[in-house]
């Protein structure tokens, strides 16, 4: 069986109705994709929470370990890190109540995503959230 594909009315709705993302692998370079995500995120209103253990500070934006450490609540969780490090995020997602678990292009786990639907999370895999959100502005 394979995984349901997102629908663009779905993808729509969350770009539209959520508005807090913690950015999982967050880089501090400028360069980076998941910078220029972020930024461009921020610049369009949204609360960036940065997540990086290896970092203090990102965009302006105090910087979590982890996802449990963030002390409020969470939309989307913006995914930029290796597939292998993927289900333990969503694990993660799942405890703190996120509403969205997004996989940045090049992203899929489609185990974790089938634990992240069950537990009620939205899915969305192999999309880039800055892309979506310009497609849809």
């Amino acid at each position: 069986m394979t995984e349901p594909e997102i629908q663009e009315a779905e993808i729509a709705s969350i770009v539209r109705q959520y508005r807090t993302v913690a950015v999982v692998g967050l880089s501090p370079e400028p360069s980076r994709p998941s910078y220029q995500v972020a930024k461009y995120l921020q610049d369009w209103g949204y609360r960036i929470i940065p997540v990086n253990p290896k970092c203090q500070e990102i965009l302006g934006e105090r910087c979590y370990p982890d996802l449990r450490a963030i002390p409020g609540p969470v939309d989307i969780v913006d995914i930029f890190r290796q597939a292998e490090a993927i289900p333990g995020i969503v694990d993660e997602a799942i405890a703190i109540g996120a509403k969205v678990v997004w996989m940045q292009l090049g992203l899929e786990h489609p185990e974790a995503a089938a634990r992240a639907r069950q537990a009620g999370l939205q899915v969305v895999m192999n999309r880039c959230l800055k892309v979506e959100h310009s497609r849809l502005s």
